[in-house]
């Protein structure tokens, strides 16, 4: 538990937010129903172990952050509580409510303990990946798809490395839960598009023949669409993107826009997630004092390669 001012309000509210949600207790040494609840909201930070953590701000000193928040709300009585989680405020609750109404309120909007097992296992297979161990990191991913079947981060990463090392079977079978999601979520539907590459190339002609289709006639779309698929599922992503922008300048609509989507799976393939901030860094919150965010770098091919298709496509 911590006493938030406007000294630590940006690195023990907004940035700690970033790494697990954070409640905070509006509260008054004079309020009745403050004394009430507090005892309520540690014993739970106690009973939750690390799912979220309290924080607790006297209005009476305070009263700038208090008033900020209480009028972002609408809300002019405390005690009164607001879970920050991912640098925002997302929801709130007003008066000493009963422990089991604050459960079901955490409930709705902190991790299970099941999800938190399944992040620290993700965690450490990033670290491995990083340091070039991919059979130890994919043990700890297949470990936190069956923690957590619904994290699809985890999944996705699973699967990702699963294409990465050649094990396309296994791959197959990891991502069939998840297939469904593909039509919207781009990231799902990208290792959709990998895992058809993965088949498509396992019966295709051989690169030189496919070169000599195409040196015969540059609009042998199949050819050329042939040789990309063969390209993206051996992880050459310029080189299949390369093939893939040829037929969209030529005809965008060509099978069902089929190269067009195929290019923007491999963008979102080689789209590195964005970072969360650290301790040190300022995160965007919605709070005027929360102060200014920082911009992600970009990678240059990628962008490189996003530009062209938009010169293709407008």
């Amino acid at each position: 538990m911590h006493d938030i001012t406007l000294a630590n309000f940006e690195v023990d509210l907004i940035n700690g937010s970033m790494k697990q949600p954070v409640l905070l207790d509006i509260w008054a040494p004079w309020c009745g129903p403050c004394k009430q609840l507090g005892p309520v909201l540690e014993k739970l930070e106690l009973a939750y172990a690390g799912r979220f953590k309290l924080a607790k701000l006297n209005s009476d000193d305070q009263p700038e952050i208090a008033g900020q928040l209480s009028q972002a709300f609408g809300v002019r009585s405390i005690p009164f509580c607001v879970l920050f989680i991912g640098g925002q405020p997302v929801d709130g609750f007003v008066g000493a409510l009963p422990e089991a109404q604050v459960r079901a309120f955490l409930d709705k909007h902190v991790p299970s303990t099941d999800e938190l097992e399944a992040e620290a296992e993700l965690g450490e297979a990033e670290a491995l990946i990083a340091e070039g161990d991919a059979e130890s990191a994919l043990a700890r991913l297949q470990q936190a798809v069956a923690i957590d079947p619904a994290n699809d981060v985890a999944r996705f990463d699973y699967v990702k490395l699963l294409l990465e090392t050649g094990q396309l079977a296994l791959a197959e079978q990891a991502f069939a839960p998840a297939a469904s999601k593909a039509i919207t979520d781009t990231r799902i539907d990208a290792l959709g598009r990998w895992i058809a590459a993965h088949r498509a190339a396992a019966t295709a002609r051989d690169a030189a023949t496919l070169g000599a289709a195409i040196a015969t006639n540059k609009r042998d779309f199949e050819a050329r669409f042939e040789l990309a698929q063969g390209h993206f599922a051996a992880g050459r992503f310029t080189e299949a993107m390369d093939e893939l922008l040829e037929i969209v300048m030529r005809d965008k609509a060509w099978n069902q826009e089929a190269p067009r989507k195929t290019y923007v799976a491999i963008l979102t393939l080689m789209t590195k997630p964005a970072l969360k901030p650290s301790a040190n860094e300022p995160a965007k919150g919605a709070l005027e004092v929360t102060g200014k965010s920082a911009a992600a770098s970009g990678d240059p091919v990628v962008d490189q390669y996003r530009r062209k298709l938009s010169m293709a496509l407008f």
